[in-house]
């Protein structure tokens, strides 16, 4: 029960600091839907994108950075959150959570869970609005589309909180912020697909391959269409597992104490 309670109680405190700051939630939306509605037919005419296998099922350029946008409300929520972290490490309520008598990796999982689950609502959101504007995609596609966010979530929600282990500052994970989020979405297939990269440079398509924000959109984009990617699942899958662990190892009170005695 004390799990559950913990559980309950960080996801309810993410709940309210998400119901408090109306702006996060607007900037979620309003990003992607510029991406969407403004850039979508320059992007298109530019990169003169037609309808090619694999991606035959995508009648226009918009429905096809739908998945892309929905990986950036993920990715942005994600560090926003860990730049919450942060600040309550400096105001000091991260080091009362933190020695609440549960597992440290418990407690991490419980702010991954509360993180990943306002993502997926500004996802939907998202989504809705995009509907709004005659962007379709198959109706079972928004309900088999949520494993997928929950996954991409949980990756993206744990890179963030491994970055602000070894961030200290507040003024400086705002930069690392920067520095990580735009790479990752540019260097992806969330807005033109890595066949078109290839044909420009195929080391450029290389580096795509080896970013996990890629493979969280295309589990995602097959998601919308009812489809499963195993590649993009066992990648997204190593990938979660792989920040999970760092950020456990960040915030190991013992590797604090050595670094504070060195």
């Amino acid at each position: 029960m004390k799990y559950l309670t913990a559980l309950a109680a960080i996801v309810a405190r993410e709940a309210l600091r998400f119901v408090h700051q109306r702006e996060r939630f607007l900037a979620a939306l309003v990003r992607p839907l510029v991406w969407l509605l403004v850039f979508a037919a320059g992007f298109r005419a530019a990169l003169g994108l037609s309808i090619t296998p694999p991606y035959q099922t995508y009648i226009t350029y918009e429905t096809y950075i739908v998945p892309g946008l929905c990986g950036m409300i993920l990715l942005f929520n994600g560090m926003q959150s860990s730049l919450s972290l942060v600040y309550d490490r400096e105001m000091g309520s991260m080091r009362l959570l933190l020695t609440a008598p549960l597992p440290r990796w418990w407690l991490l999982l419980c702010k991954l869970i509360g993180a990943t689950a306002i993502s997926i609502l500004q996802v939907y959101a998202f989504l809705f609005i995009a509907w709004l504007f005659d962007i379709t995609l198959p109706g079972w596609g928004y309900v088999t589309v949520l494993p997928a966010l929950i996954l991409a979530g949980l990756m993206l929600g744990a890179l963030g909180l491994a970055l602000s282990s070894f961030v200290k500052q507040l003024e400086n994970f705002a930069g690392v912020m920067n520095f990580v989020i735009f790479p990752m979405f540019f260097l992806s297939s969330a807005l033109y697909p890595l066949w078109k990269m290839a044909e420009s440079s195929p080391l450029l398509r290389d580096i795509c391959l080896a970013n996990p924000f890629t493979h969280a959109v295309e589990l995602i984009r097959f998601a919308l269409y009812v489809e499963l990617n195993p590649w993009a699942l066992l990648w997204t899958l190593l990938a979660t597992l792989a920040f999970g662990l760092l950020a456990i190892w960040g915030y190991d009170p013992a590797r604090g104490l050595v670094r504070r005695k060195g």
